[in-house]
C-alpha cells in the first residue's frame, strides 16, 4: 500500500476539529421548527375565522335581501297603481261635470262634443302609459290583431280587408292588449280559381243595370231617322 499523501491528513485533521451537534442544540432546533409550525396553524386558524364571519355576513346580507325584494315589489306595484289611477281622475272629473250640465244643456251637439273631448282626453292619458288603439278599418286582416266576427262578401273591395269594426283593440307597448273584433271581406273563389280582382269603379258603373239604355235609346232615334 502506499502511503497517505499530506493532502489526505490535512482532510483528516479538519474533520476531526469539526464540532459535533449537542442534545441541547438539537432540542433547541427542534423548538424553533415547533414554534414556527405553532405560528402557521395560528395564522390559518385566523384566517379561516375571517372567512367564517365574511361567509356569516353574507348569508346575513342574503336573507335581508330575500325579505326586502317581496315588500319593494309589493311597494313599487301599489305606487305605480296609484300613478295610474291618479291620472284618470281628471277624466273623470270631466265626466261627472258633463252628466251633471247635460240635463240643464238644450243643445245635443254640446253634450257630444264634451263626451267626445273626455274620450280624446281618455286616449291622451292612456297613450303616455304605452296603450295606443289597433288601426284596423280597412287594413289587411291580421290574425294577430284582429278576431274576426264577421265575413261578408263585397266583390268590389279587396279580399281580406277589415270592413268594420265592432270593438278597438289596445296595444300595450307594441303588444296586443286586446285584438280588435272586427268584419273582414272574404269573396268565395271560383272552383279551382282565385277570388277575382277587385273591379275598378268605371267598370263597376258600366256594369250596372241600366247604364247601358241610354246608348241604345240613342242607336233606335238614328235607326229611326
Amino acid at each position: 500500500m502506499g502511503k497517505p499523501t499530506k493532502k489526505s491528513k490535512e482532510t483528516e485533521e479538519r474533520q476531526d476539529h469539526v464540532p459535533a451537534e449537542t442534545p441541547t442544540e438539537g432540542m433547541e432546533t427542534l423548538r424553533q421548527e415547533l414554534d414556527q409550525l405553532r405560528q402557521e396553524m395560528e395564522n390559518a386558524r385566523k384566517e379561516k375565522d375571517e372567512v367564517s364571519d365574511r361567509l356569516q355576513r353574507v348569508y346575513a346580507d342574503y336573507a335581508n335581501f330575500q325579505k326586502r325584494v317581496p315588500k319593494n315589489i309589493a311597494d313599487t306595484v301599489t305606487y305605480e297603481k296609484e300613478k295610474f289611477i291618479r291620472s284618470f281622475l281628471p277624466i273623470l272629473d270631466n265626466l261627472e261635470r258633463t252628466l251633471r250640465e247635460a240635463p240643464a244643456t238644450q243643445n245635443v251637439d254640446t253634450v257630444v262634443q264634451g263626451v267626445e273631448i273626455i274620450r280624446d282626453q281618455m286616449l291622451a292619458t292612456l297613450k303616455s302609459h304605452g296603450v295606443e288603439p289597433i288601426v284596423s278599418l280597412h287594413e289587411k286582416f291580421d290574425p294577430q290583431r284582429h278576431e274576426a266576427m264577421l265575413r261578408r262578401s263585397e266583390p268590389d273591395r279587396e279580399n281580406d280587408i277589415v270592413l268594420e269594426e265592432f270593438q278597438r283593440g289596445y296595444l300595450l307597448n307594441d303588444r296586443v292588449l286586446r285584438p280588435s273584433r272586427v268584419a273582414i271581406n272574404k269573396i268565395q273563389a271560383p272552383a279551382g280559381g282565385r277570388p277575382p280582382a277587385p273591379v275598378a269603379p268605371a267598370e263597376k258603373e258600366a256594369s250596372q243595370p241600366g247604364t247601358e239604355a241610354p246608348k241604345a235609346a240613342a242607336e233606335s232615334d238614328s235607326n229611326t231617322e
